[in-house]
């Protein structure tokens, strides 16, 4: 893309407190782009998530150059697009919507986001029997980062049981039979004692959703837990699972790395992720 000038956004529901704009304007500062990064978060505007294809519509002829896309929209945006990359469309999931001559294209980029997270800071964490607790547009993105980094099985657990079935359907497509398969949410403490890691994908432990997302009495010191939750930076259950001697990953190098991605997207320019995880470092 040869040009200078950029307006993007996000899109989704209790996204004040987020990141992003700060991460990509201080980028685009340091790269002399002029760049402006709006929230249109649908609390705010009294907008139902399901008019999302409305709002796209509206940035686009807006002159937008694209959009950051997050919950509840990650799924709900797909059928208003005019095409996926492999990966989104292996994900099932839109994270960030690039406009150009006249086309809407989605994009996954927390799958190479948690990737790269997860690679810098637990580069040797076991991986035979990984637990997934959350199988929405964000459980999707790390279900496939860790399967694609060699995970042996992934055991997906959701509130809704047909929502879990479905990504470990998906996943065994994508993988090869046998990588995935689903639980009921009522089998946890046997999947929990017997697993490697967690990964955590529900909105459990944010400011609006506070507390843990299941006993503290299932975690023990073989266990490391990746969180994706970002606000608060030290939620509930990483405070619980160091406590109880796990190894923890929070959840700000995938946003870090996931914007930088979005930002590579949105400008064809290769961003700094060391300068923008000192930026996160900064802002948390």
């Amino acid at each position: 893309m040869d040009q200078d000038s950029y307006l993007v956004g996000l899109i989704g529901s209790g996204i004040g407190p987020s990141l992003s704009p700060a991460l990509h304007e201080r980028e685009a500062d340091r790269q002399g782009l002029r760049y402006l990064y709006r929230l249109i978060d649908l609390d705010t505007l009294g907008t139902a998530p399901e008019k999302v294809g409305e709002l796209l519509d509206a940035a686009q002829n807006t002159g937008f150059t694209g959009l950051n896309i997050t919950h509840p929209c990650k799924q709900l945006v797909i059928d208003h697009l005019d095409a996926l990359s492999a990966q989104a469309e292996a994900v099932g999931a839109v994270n960030t919507v690039v406009f150009e001559q006249g086309r809407a294209t989605g994009h996954n980029t927390d799958v190479t986001g948690f990737g790269a997270s997860f690679a810098r800071s637990l580069p040797e964490a076991r991986l035979e029997r990984v637990v997934l607790l959350g199988a929405g547009g964000a459980g999707a993105a790390v279900a496939h980062a860790v399967l694609a980094r060699g995970a042996g099985h992934l055991t997906v657990v959701d509130r809704l049981p047909h929502r879990a079935a479905s990504l470990a359907a998906s996943l065994n497509r994508h993988y090869g039979a046998g990588r995935a398969s689903m639980e009921t949410q009522s089998r946890l403490a046997k999947l929990l004692d017997r697993a490697d890691g967690l990964l955590h994908a529900t909105p459990t432990g944010m400011a609006a959703h506070p507390g843990l997302p299941f006993p503290a009495e299932l975690l023990h010191p073989r266990l490391w837990i990746a969180e994706l939750v970002y606000r608060p930076l030290e939620t509930e259950l990483l405070r619980t699972a160091r406590a109880s001697g796990c190894t923890v990953l929070d959840g700000l190098g995938m946003v870090v790395f996931q914007a930088a991605d979005a930002f590579r997207l949105f400008t064809g320019r290769e961003p700094d992720s060391a300068r923008m995880l000192a930026d996160a470092d900064e802002l948390a």
